[in-house]
């Protein structure tokens, strides 16, 4: 059995074990969709989503340095939306109808399929998923390159090589 048949089956299993659950995305930690099970046409919308909540998640976890990330909750009027980390490089969100006080039961399951789901990613490897792995924390978010270490052909000339036309 593939990891798409694996992934699409453990998606489909929560489904039908937990009713509140109306839709799950797996995406890479890097927004692309790998496998859905929602209804509407925004899995890749809400996979890039997941990404960006993921990626925020997992900042404020290591600045305020309480442990490890373990979901993101985006409680509306009408539900809730949960992304959790399956394995290196890839995020479990959930559409749920249910209301913040009732996910508690829900997180438990999610965290084993998010698991599940994630070893067989990470198991397949890099090759299929697209995603990059999660970035160090610690990392600057932009390097500086010095000039003196560009290409010369990068290199501005001393003196413009514009000229005047003729008149």
């Amino acid at each position: 059995m593939d990891a798409d048949t694996v992934v699409g089956t453990e998606l489909r299993g929560l489904r039908r074990r937990r009713p509140e659950v109306t839709g799950a995305v797996l995406a890479g930690t890097d927004g692309l969709l790998i496998s859905s099970d929602l209804p509407s046409s925004d899995a890749t919308h809400l996979a890039a989503l997941a990404a960006a909540s993921f990626g925020l998640g997992n900042r404020v976890a290591d600045t305020v340095q309480r442990g490890e990330f373990r979901e993101s909750v985006v409680c509306t009027t009408a539900g809730c939306v949960v992304t959790y980390p399956a394995g290196r490089t890839a995020l479990l969100t959930l559409v749920t109808v249910s209301a913040a006080d009732d996910l508690e039961a829900l997180h438990e399951e999610a965290r084993a399929v998010a698991r599940r789901a994630g070893s067989v990613l990470d198991t397949r490897g890099s090759g299929g998923v697209g995603a990059t792995a999660v970035p160090d924390a610690h990392a600057p978010l932009a390097v500086r390159t010095p000039m003196a270490t560009l290409p010369t052909q990068l290199h501005r000339p001393a003196r413009p090589t514009w000229r005047r036309p003729p008149i």
